[in-house]
């Protein structure tokens, strides 16, 4: 077996009864994970990537007809939520279930909502029935099955973040390939249907995980004996820091919190007012050759990733189906449905004369650039330029102020209190772009200096604490989004851009004044 000289990593593995069969070096647990995953984020990027344009839809193409003011506030308030159980949803694993038992209860919990919000065609308690489900199924899933990946390598294992940045793969192949195929279905077939569609693939990565679930040995379970000595052992570590050093850590952790908010509170508005500056000031009807073109990207978007994740499908297979076939069988099956779907979406555009982008592809554009990014500000912060987490901080504040800037000159020539208007997909495209490169110097950034400063008994604590600010981002990204009428009304929808710009802009130059006293408050971590 190749074991991929890593020999401390495998006697982890027999200590913990894990599966030590490899897929790309890694333990093929990691890639059990990373399906169920996929599929989880699947869903909720799928729904997500829909509930804004469902609210705001005229009652004759089957949506609410809500004002932008009503479903953005519904929408702060369903994603504060998402990010605010997971605390709940750890702290049940905790002390009741493990980690296995709540990701299964999540994700049937999560299936059931679904099918609920696939139901609102016969009344509207299905509908908020299924977002309550959905709330509560994240939060038993969310912060369990990302603890389940570290436990599959020792702490000092050099391959623990190489399998972490895989593991983020199968998050944004899911969140692509969701808001791609339960976008196209909701807005171009039926809005349940999109819905319902998130849902089928919860399900099955339920059952995958269910069925390979012996392959992590003990990890998931209760803690066992030699794990909580191991967790001993590392809490003792905090006790010879000086107790002002603490403090000083503790004290940047909650300033990169804070400056979190302000990221998020502006990157959120993906699913809010930038969702409802693409359907409403976007120029989507595409003719001639541009029309052409874009149906050839689009193809190529949906084909490749699909290609990508069905080769890591096939190389885990491989390795495990022997021992767990109902896993890869399952697995196999949503595979299958989901290249039906997208052989027939792009089947579909080509057959069609018109070519008419869809609102939610525009959201797709982050977990793509995600994608194609990502391992280059990897290399930049390891062999060109590392500065300190505060500088890395700032400069994401400072790309998705950035993007908004772009909107906002975009969106210039559309006159005050304007309710549509055709301005060209390019201001969006450049938007999402810079939003991504922010979000890849803060969010990842983020996790790693939570985990490095914070004192080991706390660090459980501190992580829920960082999912609670991206909760208060949310809330804030919903409630200031519907604004976005009385202000293009007041003044222009690219001063509304604007104000958005500026707020991450201002954290991003209190986080440079004071970078110097918050590398020294870091007391050597860097």
């Amino acid at each position: 077996m190749n074991q991929d000289n890593d020999p401390g990593l495998i006697v982890h593995l027999h200590k913990q009864g894990i599966d030590d069969k490899m897929v790309m070096g890694h333990p093929a647990g990691l890639f059990v994970l990373f399906f169920t995953e996929m599929w989880e984020r699947f869903s909720y990027y799928g729904m997500r990537a829909l509930l804004t344009i469902f609210l705001v839809s005229e009652l004759i193409s089957g949506g609410w007809g809500w004002s932008n003011e009503e479903a953005l506030k519904l929408y702060g308030l369903y994603t504060g939520l998402v990010y605010l159980t997971p605390l709940l949803g750890g702290f049940i694993a905790d002390r009741f279930t493990g980690y296995r038992k709540a990701i299964l209860i999540g994700a049937a919990i999560m299936t059931l909502g679904h099918a609920s919000m696939a139901l609102e065609g016969f009344t509207s308690y299905f509908f908020y029935l299924g977002l309550g489900l959905m709330i509560l199924g994240n939060g038993m899933f969310k912060p369990n099955i990302s603890s389940m990946v570290g436990q599959l390598y020792p702490d000092n294992s050099n391959k623990k973040d190489a399998g972490y940045t895989i593991f983020y793969m199968g998050i944004n192949a899911g969140a692509f390939l969701g808001m791609l195929l339960c976008g196209y279905i909701g807005e171009k077939v039926g809005w349940h249907f999109g819905f319902g569609l998130a849902g089928v693939f919860m399900f099955f990565g339920m059952l995958q995980f269910y069925f390979g679930q012996k392959i992590f040995g003990s990890v998931g379970t209760h803690a066992t004996q030699e794990q909580k000595l191991a967790i001993a052992e590392r809490e003792k570590d905090d006790e010879v820091l000086a107790p002002h050093i603490v403090k000083d850590r503790l004290i940047v952790v909650s300033v990169l919190m804070i400056a979190s908010i302000f990221f998020f509170f502006a990157f959120e508005q993906a699913g809010g007012s930038m969702s409802l500056f693409a359907k409403d000031y976007t120029q989507r009807a595409l003719t001639g050759s541009s029309g052409i073109i874009f149906k050839w990207v689009d193809a190529l978007l949906t084909i490749f990733p699909m290609a990508i994740v069905t080769y890591v499908l096939y190389g885990l297979g491989k390795k495990i189906y022997a021992k767990y076939p109902m896993s890869i069988i399952f697995t196999t099956i949503s595979f299958a449905i989901i290249w039906g779907l997208g052989i027939w979406k792009v089947y579909r555009e080509f057959s069609l004369e018109a070519t008419e982008v869809t609102v939610s592809w525009f959201q797709i554009l982050n977990s793509f650039f995600i994608i194609t990014l990502a391992s280059s500000f990897s290399k930049l912060w390891e062999k060109v330029w590392d500065p300190s987490g505060p500088v890395k901080f700032a400069l994401g504040l400072i790309l998705v102020a950035v993007g908004f800037f772009a909107l906002s000159y975009g969106s210039m020539s559309i006159p005050q209190g304007a309710k549509t208007a055709s301005v060209s997909m390019i201001w969006l495209i450049i938007a999402y772009f810079f939003h991504t490169m922010g979000e890849l110097c803060l969010s990842p950034v983020g996790l790693s200096y939570v985990s490095k400063l914070s004192p080991k008994k706390f660090v459980g604590m501190l992580f829920g604490l960082w999912f609670t600010a991206s909760a208060i981002a949310n809330f804030i990204a919903g409630w200031t989004g519907a604004y976005i009428d009385k202000i293009s009304q007041t003044y222009s929808l690219s001063t509304f851009f604007i104000l958005i710009a500026a707020i991450p802009l201002f954290a991003a130059v209190m986080l440079l004044i004071f970078n110097g006293k918050l590398k020294k408050m870091m007391h050597g971590i860097n």
